[in-house]
């Protein structure tokens, strides 16, 4: 039978509780949240010991700080021999064995005159538990000697921080330690962008591998026919809660500007501003001009106008022999008249006739 001590310390409780427990094989010293310890009541060597640790709990102790040191030389009971913590010489450098992790130098905790490899060999180190001097210091020691197991289990698991930060385990607590854009006590929150709407004339399409229109969030934007994106075509929601950029708008078309006809006139509706997509313009010219092409263009969505501009050509009067006086239209008809008099008056009569029919 063996005696297990229990420490725990409550959250509303000023004072530590400590319990006593009868149990074989172990003791347990902990609290409710953050790291607990364990301790072999048996003596193994170091390689059994870290073995018994990860079996049954996380690993040997790694000392974080002092604060840690003092905690453990406070409440672990003092045994005929020391305890074997989770530090080891590989490759001539001591190192953390959970973590990969070598020991820095101002983390060192040696006892006096320490580590001194005097048996040569003493690659594994114990902690010093109530010990008359250098309490809580630590020695190097042969690795096949036997010593108590001092393990640890961590209560910092891939749900400690909502999965957005990085659990950092504390004595009788843990901190979250929150990727960026993620806030609060366990990580939780995230920050928020303000909410975004299609631009006018346009379309948007959102991503939120989180929340809607938080950290990370993307959207991309396009325009409709006959219109262009005047801004960044994806924005994202940043870790300081604002987009990226601003959101794109939807711009119509422009085509070139139109002039009112010479010797006429121009009628245009814009739809979507002056000469832009769907501008529709109609022409007229005034008495005594014919117009010459079509009467209305239209803006289409590349950006040039449908049909050319008409013009206006002024009526032309010819007196031809016989002292018949004809109105014409400009100086090639002119001309063709002139050819077809020549040959036949008869036919030019006939065509004059057609003409004004």
């Amino acid at each position: 039978m063996v005696y297990c001590v229990h420490y725990t310390m409550l959250w509303f409780n000023v004072r530590p509780a400590y319990t006593v427990f009868l149990l074989s094989g172990l003791a347990l010293l902990g609290c409710c949240e953050g790291w607990k310890y364990f301790y072999s009541e048996d003596t193994m060597d170091y390689d059994h010991a870290r073995k018994w640790c990860t079996e049954n709990y996380t690993d040997l102790v790694a000392i974080q700080n002092q604060e840690e040191i003092e905690y453990l030389n406070k409440v672990i009971p003092r045994m005929k021999v020391y305890y074997w913590i989770g530090l080891r010489k590989i490759d001539g450098i001591w190192t953390w064995v959970g973590t990969k992790k070598p020991l820095v130098k101002e983390a060192e905790n040696w006892a006096s005159r320490e580590p001194n490899n005097q048996k040569l060999g003493e690659d594994c180190v114990e902690i010093y538990i109530k010990r008359n001097t250098d309490q809580g210091k630590w020695n190097d020691e042969l690795c096949t000697i036997k010593k108590h197991a001092l393990c640890y289990q961590a209560d910092c698991n891939n749900s400690s921080c909502s999965g957005n930060g990085v659990c950092e385990e504390k004595i009788n607590n843990y901190t979250c330690r929150c990727h960026e854009g993620f806030f609060g006590p366990i990580c939780q929150y995230t920050s928020e962008c303000n909410i975004l709407h299609a631009p006018a004339y346009g379309s948007m399409n959102c991503f939120h591998p989180f929340k809607n229109f938080s950290y990370n969030s993307s959207c991309d934007f396009d325009c409709n026919k006959g219109f262009i994106r005047k801004g960044d075509g994806t924005v994202y929601c940043t870790e300081s809660g604002k987009w990226s950029t601003l959101q794109p708008e939807c711009q119509a078309v422009t085509c070139s500007i139109l002039k009112t006809l010479d010797h006429g006139t121009m009628t245009c509706s814009h739809p979507f501003g002056n000469f832009t997509y769907t501008t529709n313009c109609t022409f007229e010219c005034k008495e005594g001009f014919l117009l010459i092409g079509n009467d209305v263009t239209e803006c289409t969505a590349s950006g040039k106008w449908s049909l050319p501009v008409p013009t206006c050509q002024k009526f032309m009067t010819l007196s031809v022999i016989g002292g018949t006086t004809t109105t014409l239209v400009g100086s090639f008809v002119t001309l063709l008249l002139l050819m077809i008099y020549r040959k036949s008056k008869s036919l030019l009569n006939d065509f004059v006739v057609w003409l004004y029919s």
